[in-house]
Protein backbone atom coordinates (compact mmCIF):
# COMPACT_ATOMS: atom_id res chain seq x y z
CA UNK A 1 0.00 0.00 0.00
CA UNK A 2 2.28 2.74 -1.15
CA UNK A 3 -0.56 5.09 -1.76
CA UNK A 4 -0.93 5.99 2.07
CA UNK A 5 2.93 6.39 2.35
CA UNK A 6 2.87 9.36 -0.25
CA UNK A 7 -0.58 10.80 0.75
CA UNK A 8 0.85 10.99 4.29
CA UNK A 9 3.99 12.37 3.02
CA UNK A 10 2.02 14.75 1.04
CA UNK A 11 -0.78 15.87 3.72
CA UNK A 12 2.60 16.49 5.97
CA UNK A 13 3.99 18.82 3.59
CA UNK A 14 0.81 20.67 3.86
CA UNK A 15 0.38 20.84 7.25
CA UNK A 16 3.72 22.09 7.68
CA UNK A 17 3.68 24.67 5.14
CA UNK A 18 0.51 26.02 6.33
CA UNK A 19 1.78 26.17 9.85
CA UNK A 20 5.03 28.30 8.42
CA UNK A 21 2.83 30.41 6.58
CA UNK A 22 0.77 31.01 9.92
CA UNK A 23 4.23 31.78 11.81
CA UNK A 24 5.19 34.15 9.25
CA UNK A 25 2.15 36.04 9.30
CA UNK A 26 1.57 36.01 13.40
CA UNK A 27 5.31 37.26 13.56
CA UNK A 28 4.70 40.10 10.69
CA UNK A 29 2.16 41.49 13.10
CA UNK A 30 3.73 41.61 16.47
CA UNK A 31 7.24 43.16 13.86
CA UNK A 32 4.37 45.70 13.01
CA UNK A 33 2.94 46.08 16.49
CA UNK A 34 6.74 46.73 17.26
CA UNK A 35 7.49 49.21 14.86
CA UNK A 36 4.25 51.31 15.87
CA UNK A 37 5.06 51.14 19.08
CA UNK A 38 9.06 52.60 18.88
CA UNK A 39 7.39 55.37 16.58
CA UNK A 40 5.13 56.23 18.78
CA UNK A 41 7.74 56.13 22.03
CA UNK A 42 9.54 58.21 19.43
CA UNK A 43 7.45 61.17 18.74
CA UNK A 44 6.73 61.75 22.16
CA UNK A 45 9.84 62.40 23.27
CA UNK A 46 12.52 61.82 20.38
CA UNK A 47 15.86 62.83 23.23
CA UNK A 48 14.37 60.47 26.03
CA UNK A 49 14.06 57.53 22.99
CA UNK A 50 17.65 58.02 21.68
CA UNK A 51 18.81 57.92 25.34
CA UNK A 52 17.11 54.54 25.67
CA UNK A 53 18.21 53.38 22.77
CA UNK A 54 21.74 53.91 23.62
CA UNK A 55 21.76 52.50 26.48
CA UNK A 56 20.60 49.36 25.31
CA UNK A 57 23.74 49.63 22.63
CA UNK A 58 25.74 50.30 25.94
CA UNK A 59 24.70 47.16 27.64
CA UNK A 60 24.93 44.91 24.56
CA UNK A 61 28.33 46.50 24.07
CA UNK A 62 29.98 46.57 27.42
CA UNK A 63 30.23 44.52 30.32
CA UNK A 64 30.51 40.94 28.41
CA UNK A 65 32.99 38.61 29.42
CA UNK A 66 35.76 38.47 26.95
CA UNK A 67 35.03 41.41 24.71
CA UNK A 68 36.99 44.44 24.13
CA UNK A 69 35.78 47.41 23.25
CA UNK A 70 38.14 50.46 21.31
CA UNK A 71 36.50 53.37 20.75
CA UNK A 72 37.82 57.16 20.88
CA UNK A 73 36.22 58.69 24.46
CA UNK A 74 34.74 61.77 22.22
CA UNK A 75 32.72 59.18 19.85
CA UNK A 76 29.29 59.58 19.75
CA UNK A 77 28.70 56.13 21.17
CA UNK A 78 29.63 57.90 24.23
CA UNK A 79 26.91 61.01 23.92
CA UNK A 80 25.15 60.30 26.99
CA UNK A 81 28.36 58.95 29.03
CA UNK A 82 30.17 61.92 28.49
CA UNK A 83 27.20 64.82 29.10
CA UNK A 84 28.06 66.37 32.44
CA UNK A 85 24.87 65.43 35.74
CA UNK A 86 22.34 68.27 35.99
Amino acid sequence: MPWRFSDADRQREVILADAYRDAQSVRGLGDAKSAATYAAAFSQNPEFYSFYRSLEAYRNAIGQDGDVLVLSPDSDFFKYLNQPRR
